[in-house]
């Protein structure tokens, strides 16, 4: 990556954030003169930071590449930044400057036994395996239920992300489908500040900077965020509403992959829609096997026979 190029996003980070804060939110005055472009100017942010008016400016054109640590924090404040933004903006500068980078060369997509055993294991928990750009890795049987259509694509097309903004069900699938949405681009934006060059995450921004406005003006936003958890609200053409929590845990040594694992509070209709996720159109048990191994086999996909247990019929 060429350290113009390299310097260029950094400041396109800079702007976007800049753009980000009002006057009034750091103690200044609008003024009365017609503001051009929203948020701050790039005078007003060098003199919150405390640098010259032409550093910044050579700093936000990309022109400069070696900003002091103080430099970035006192940037970071000014921004009003948190956690992940001030992360995104010492990695940023660290490869603007062309210090090597300690993340893998390549995405490992192969999920271990070990952790498809475990995805078996915490069935009827909905859960499944992302790798850095939300590519669909493994899922278990409920997990896979959790997003209906996704898996009517190609094995190397199964993107959460993807799913989100250019799948019907998937628009359809998020009572809060601009939050959730957001979020997802925020953890691509964080991986592109990491790996801006990763041949999959390029295709992927691109393919959806063509085909879905709404991506397009998100990912213009530059937010930034690697969320560990929280809350999401379905409406489940299969199985109902339901809202659960969940929880995503990075894998050591697995270049990036994440498992995300959904729950719902006991004793409530959302355990009980979650549950149907497990239950309905059941066969015997598969296994939580890697989705490119699953083909036409998800009963829930193919309309095979309906064989349940006692158990399982009482929640439908």
């Amino acid at each position: 990556m060429a350290a113009e190029a390299r310097g260029t996003e950094l400041g396109r980070y800079l702007k976007a954030r800049r753009a980000q804060v009002r006057p009034e939110d750091v103690g200044l005055s609008a003024g009365g003169s017609l503001r051009r472009t929203p948020g701050l100017r790039r005078e007003e942010l060098a003199v919150l930071a405390g640098v010259s008016v032409d550093y910044y400016i050579r700093l936000e054109r990309g022109r400069e590449t070696n900003p002091s640590p103080a430099v970035l924090d006192a940037l970071g404040r000014a921004l009003r930044l948190r956690d992940d933004g001030y992360e995104r903006l010492h990695e940023l500068a660290e490869l603007a400057c062309g210090r090597p980078s300690d993340l893998p060369a390549g995405l490992e997509d192969t999920v271990r036994d070990s952790v498809l055993r475990m995805l078996e294991s915490i069935r009827p928990l909905p859960a499944y395996v992302v790798n850095r750009c939300n590519r669909l890795l493994a899922a278990n049987r409920p997990g896979r239920r959790l997003m209906p259509g996704v898996w009517d694509w190609p094995e190397d097309q199964r993107n959460v992300t993807r799913y989100m903004f250019l799948h019907p069900v998937g628009r359809a699938l998020y009572a809060q489908w601009e939050e959730t949405a957001a979020l997802s681009v925020a953890h691509l934006r964080a991986v592109a500040g990491a790996d801006p060059d990763h041949p999959e995450l390029t295709a992927l921004v691109g393919e959806l900077m063509v085909k879905s406005p709404e991506f397009a003006r998100i990912w213009e936003r530059y937010d930034v965020s690697e969320r560990g958890g929280g809350q999401k609200s379905f409406q489940h053409p299969k199985v109902g509403p339901m809202t659960l929590t969940y929880e995503v845990m990075r894998l050591a040594r697995a270049g990036g992959q994440r498992m995300v694992v959904y729950q719902a509070a006991p004793d409530t209709a959302d355990e009980k829609a979650m549950l149907r996720l497990d239950a309905t159109g059941a066969l015997s048990p598969t296994p939580a096997l890697p989705l490119q191994a699953l083909g036409d086999r998800d009963p829930m996909r193919t309309g095979q026979p309906v064989n349940l247990t006692s158990q399982q019929r009482s929640l439908n």
